[in-house]
C-alpha cells in the first residue's frame, strides 16, 4: 500500500489508515508507517512483555511486532492478519492486526478529544475518536502503548536530571501545545527542573492559539512569551498548522517556535522547515529540548538588546 503523505504543510489535515482489531474500527496517522506487510514468522523472544509477539526480519532489519489485541484486552488470533510497520522515536515497530480498511483525509478539528472518563492520564492509548459514516473510529496512541511495553523509549528525563549547574529560567515564559496528558506533565516537570517555571499549558493547537490571539488583542504578545513549543499529532489543531499562523503573523513571528514530536522525521522536517520553525526535535530527546529552548530565547533576547 502506498503511504505517502501528499498533504500539503500547514492545511490541519491529515490522512488516517482505517484498520480492524476483530469487530472494532481503529485509525493511525499515515506519517508514522513505514510500510504494511502480510502476516510473517516470528520468532518468539523469552521474558519479553506479554504484548511482544517476537521478533522477524525482514531485509535484515529486525523489527518487534507487538500484539494490539493483547495490548488493548481483545482475543487473539495467531498466524493470520497484517503487519503495520511504523516509524518514531527514532523506532521500527511492527504492530500487529486484522485487516486494513483504507486511508482517510480528515481534519484535525473532526477529530473528538475522549474524555477523562475513558482516558485516564497513566493509562491512555487513545488520543481521539473520529466519525466516518456510522462508524467511530478510535485513534490509537501508538507512543503510549510502546512507552507502556519499554518505558526507556519514552522521554529521556535523565538528561535534565544531568544538568548540574544552578539555573533560574523563570523570567522566561513558555507556551506549550501537547494533548497528551502523560507527556504535557513530563514535559513540564523537565522544563521545570531546567528553571523554567512559567509555562503556559495548552491540550491542543487551537487553545495555544485561542490564547496568543487573546495575548495579541491585550498588546505586546511577543514580550509575554519567550519559546513556543508545539507537538504536531494534536486534534482541532495540529502543530503544523499553528506554526504556520504564528510564523505568518506579523506580531508572533519573531517568537522562537520548537516542534517537539515523535513524528519528527526527513520528510516531516521539510515540512516544518517551510513552514518557519526554529527547531525540530523527536520527543525522547528532552535535553536537547531544554538546550534548543536556551539557545533560542538567548539569541531573542540579544537581538531586541541589540
Amino acid at each position: 500500500m502506498d503511504t505517502n503523505i501528499l498533504l500539503e504543510s500547514g492545511t490541519n489535515e491529515l490522512e488516517l489508515l482505517e484498520f480492524t482489531l476483530g469487530d472494532n474500527h481503529y485509525g493511525i496517522n499515515v506519517a508514522k508507517i513505514r510500510e504494511i506487510l502480510q502476516y510473517q514468522q516470528i520468532t518468539p523472544v523469552p521474558n519479553s512483555h506479554p504484548s511482544v509477539e517476537g521478533i522477524f526480519m525482514p531485509r535484515d532489519t529486525m523489527i518487534t511486532v507487538i500484539s494490539l489485541k493483547k495490548c488493548l484486552g481483545l482475543p487473539e488470533t495467531k498466524g493470520e492478519g497484517l503487519f503495520i510497520i511504523t516509524n518514531f522515536n527514532k523506532l521500527n515497530v511492527a504492530f500487529h492486526v486484522d485487516q486494513v480498511l483504507g486511508i482517510h483525509r480528515v481534519s484535525w478539528d473532526a477529530i473528538i478529544k475522549p474524555d477523562a472518563t475513558i482516558n485516564a492520564q497513566d493509562t491512555s492509548t487513545s488520543t481521539g475518536v473520529i466519525k466516518l459514516g456510522a462508524k467511530l473510529v478510535v485513534i490509537l496512541d501508538f507512543e503510549s502503548i510502546v512507552s507502556s511495553i519499554s518505558p526507556e523509549t519514552g522521554l529521556r528525563v535523565s538528561d535534565v536530571d544531568t544538568m548540574k549547574e544552578e539555573r533560574s529560567r523563570s523570567d522566561s515564559t513558555i507556551l506549550i501545545a501537547e494533548d497528551s496528558p502523560l507527556l504535557s506533565k513530563l514535559i513540564t516537570d523537565c522544563l521545570k527542573k531546567a528553571g523554567y517555571t512559567s509555562l503556559i499549558i495548552n491540550g491542543n493547537g487551537q487553545e495555544a492559539w485561542d490564547r496568543l490571539r487573546a495575548m495579541k488583542k491585550e498588546g505586546g504578545v511577543a514580550e509575554k512569551i519567550d519559546c513556543i513549543v508545539t507537538d504536531i499529532e494534536m486534534p482541532m489543531m495540529d502543530g503544523h498548522r499553528l506554526t504556520k499562523l504564528v510564523k505568518s503573523d506579523d506580531e508572533m513571528k519573531e517568537i522562537p517556535l520548537i516542534i517537539f514530536s515523535s513524528l519528527v522525521n526527513d520528510e516531516m522536517r521539510r515540512k516544518g522547515e517551510s513552514l518557519g520553525a526554529d527547531a525540530q526535535l523527536t520527543k525522547p530527546e528532552i535535553g536537547q529540548l531544554v538546550s534548543a529552548i536556551d539557545d533560542l530565547i538567548d539569541k531573542a533576547h540579544s537581538s531586541r538588546r541589540g
